[in-house]
Order: structure tokens, then C-alpha cells, then sequence
């Protein structure tokens, strides 16, 4: 019996990790907020290895009239939140006596659940010089 519980302690904990890995991850790849890109981005002294390093690879680069270059990052999710609340009352009876035992239970209970979904948007476009450092950018965040 030790033996059986050892093994699934130590499978649960290690598909936790996997977990925590996978989502450790995620959440490197997705730093493209407002916030970060007003900390990140600096005219004149960011430069486009370092905006790689921070936002990955945009979604489009061109050149504007002017023949700078010009990186697009759009990025889309859908945040889904949901919350529950309920209650449940129950009771267990018994009786033992002699070499007799018995033994009977009620219970009821109610729950409510609900979710919602938010979609965020983020764009951010970003203008280079010919040294290869930020000369102008700008970000746009919306949420419905």
C-alpha cells in the first residue's frame, strides 16, 4: 500500500512540474503588453536584437516611404474567467448493537457556475533606423 501511494505522489508531482514548465513558457512568449513595450522600448537606445529578445519575431515587417524599417505586432487571446458557488447539507446516521450494524445517510445541496469571456487585443508598431535602434513607435490595447 506504501508502495502504490509513493508512486502516485510521485507521478502527480511530477505532472505538476510539467505543468508549471508548460506554462512558464507561455508566459514568456506572451510579454507584449502596453506596460512592457512603454519599459521596453527606449528611441535611439533599443535595438532590434533586443526587441527580438523581448517580443519575439513580429507579425510583419516593411519599409515605410521615408525607406525605414517598420515591425507590426499584433497579438489577439481570449480571457475566460468562470466562478462557482453552491452549498450542500448532509447527514449520516448509525447504529451498532450486538452483532448487528446499520446505517443510512441524506444529503442535498445547490450550486451556480457562470463564465465569461473578455478578447484583448494589442498592436504595436515599431519604426527602425538604418543603425538599427528604434526612431518611433507606438502601441495600441483594447478590450471588449
Amino acid at each position: 500500500m506504501r508502495i502504490l501511494f509513493a508512486i502516485a505522489l510521485a507521478a502527480s508531482s511530477a505532472s505538476v512540474e510539467a505543468f508549471a514548465k508548460d506554462r512558464n513558457q507561455d508566459d514568456s512568449a506572451n510579454t507584449l503588453t502596453h506596460g512592457m513595450a512603454q519599459m521596453t522600448l527606449h528611441v535611439g537606445l533599443t535595438t532590434q536584437t533586443e526587441v527580438l529578445e523581448a517580443f519575439g519575431s513580429p507579425n510583419i515587417t516593411t519599409l515605410d516611404a521615408q525607406g525605414q524599417e517598420v515591425w507590426v505586432y499584433d497579438r489577439q487571446a481570449t480571457v475566460t474567467s468562470s466562478g462557482s458557488s453552491g452549498f450542500s447539507i448532509g447527514m449520516l446516521l448509525g447504529a451498532a448493537g450486538g452483532n448487528v450494524g446499520g446505517g443510512g445517510g441524506l444529503g442535498f445541496g445547490s450550486s451556480k457556475s457562470r463564465t465569461s469571456q473578455t478578447q484583448r487585443t494589442m498592436t504595436l508598431i515599431i519604426k527602425f533606423g538604418s543603425d538599427k535602434k528604434v526612431t518611433d513607435f507606438k502601441s495600441r490595447s483594447s478590450s471588449f
